[in-house]
């Protein structure tokens, strides 16, 4: 049996928005960054009801300066176990 860490949309979300803050960039900024028509995608990231592909998952790491594991949080309360 192997245990396997479930990620925490909501926590990453406000990971992505304080990572974002911090790094001194606006919504609209990243809108740019990734070429999106509209902001929603990025809305939605924050409030951690979608999340980036691993491609944008990529690009953010590299915009914001951080290790992808940097941004997701994972949700230690909801492991998955399974067996092989």
């Amino acid at each position: 049996m192997q245990n396997i860490p479930a990620i925490n949309m909501a926590g990453t979300g406000q990971r992505i928005s304080d990572l974002r803050r911090a790094a001194g960039l606006s919504v609209k900024d990243l809108q740019d960054i990734f070429g999106f028509a509209t902001p929603q995608a990025i809305y939605k990231w924050q409030h951690g009801t979608a999340m980036p592909t691993l491609d944008n998952l990529v690009v953010l790491s590299v915009v914001l300066g951080v290790a992808i594991d940097d941004i997701l949080v994972l949700d230690s309360a909801s492991i998955i176990s399974f067996s092989a």
